[in-house]
């Protein structure tokens, strides 16, 4: 597993770097590339291949659409450190770009790697039909935007210190972090022109694999140890945030994790063997071994 997610990684950045190196001179180019070549495991991007390989999508468009998806992520991530967000001054063990460029330098570095992750998906290198094109900005945009990534993290510190229901946080989660999953998911689909029931259900898959991934950090966060993830934990209770674990506790929590990966497993079944790699990477995001390890020490 860790060998493939370091292929795509390493596939990923590369094209991004040399992506990044054809941009016009500009002094945000350092703060856009510390945002984005930060580290992480490019998850998104192993998820996206995952799926496109049960649907024979070309292996080197699918690099170049999850160049923009890191984009996107990356974007997120800057914004989502920044003082008037969540204050975070440690990203993946490093300082967040406010804290190495200052907070506006931060806010325009994050602004303009989502407008390369839309040029990318413009790029004419990108070997898909202009109406594929059309529906992937369509779709990132929806992804990204107030009903999405910016509409979550709006959610996120609107429900801080206020009791919030477990329907609403799921909500709040899945805008947050799911949709760019289920942007990911979606894709290969559209490529391939799939009808809308099965990219809706690829979607929903995406959906429920995000929620996944945001509750496991939220259990990180809970239980684990700031040298071990790179960034400060038990945050999330000193800022009041609405999370499941708040509201669940930890044990509960844990089995509503296991509720979700049982029934992704079970949804990826009737896709058999073809399912593999999607069903391995669902397991590795829940890393039910890393964060027992990490309580238990």
């Amino acid at each position: 597993m860790k060998n493939k997610l370091n292929k795509i990684a390493r596939e990923t950045n590369l094209y991004l770097k040399d992506y990044i190196s054809k941009q016009k001179k500009s002094n945000l180019i350092a703060p856009i590339k510390y945002g984005l070549f930060s580290g992480g495991k490019k998850i998104r991007s192993k998820i996206l291949v995952d799926i496109g390989k049960m649907f024979k999508v070309n292996y080197k468009t699918l690099i170049k659409i999850g160049a923009a998806v890191e984009c996107v992520h990356a974007y997120s991530l800057i914004h989502d450190d920044l003082p008037c967000m969540d204050n975070d001054a440690l990203r993946r063990g490093k300082p967040s770009t406010h804290v190495q460029y200052g907070e506006s330098t931060a806010v325009l570095a994050g602004n303009s790697l989502l407008t390369i992750a839309f040029e990318i998906l413009t790029a004419k290198n990108l070997n898909v039909s202009e109406k594929i094109k059309i529906e992937l900005i369509k779709n990132l945009s929806e992804c990204a935007g107030h009903s999405g990534v910016a509409g979550g993290q709006f959610l996120d510190l609107y429900y801080e210190k206020k009791k919030v229901s477990l329907k609403k946080v799921v909500d709040m989660q899945i805008k947050k972090t799911g949709k760019l999953f289920s942007f990911c998911c979606m894709v290969p689909l559209i490529v391939k022109n799939k009808d809308a029931k099965d990219i809706n259900f690829f979607s929903k898959l995406g959906s429920d694999i995000g929620l996944l991934f945001q509750i496991i950090d939220d259990l990180l966060d809970f239980t684990g140890d700031t040298n071990y993830l790179g960034k400060k934990t038990k945050k999330d209770k000193k800022r009041g945030k609405a999370t499941i674990v708040d509201l669940l506790g930890y044990k509960k929590t844990t089995k509503y994790c296991d509720k979700i990966k049982l029934n992704l497993f079970k949804k990826l079944n009737k896709y058999g063997s073809k399912s593999k790699d999607i069903q391995e990477t669902i397991e590795y995001i829940s890393i039910r071994n890393k964060w027992k390890k990490i309580i238990n020490t």
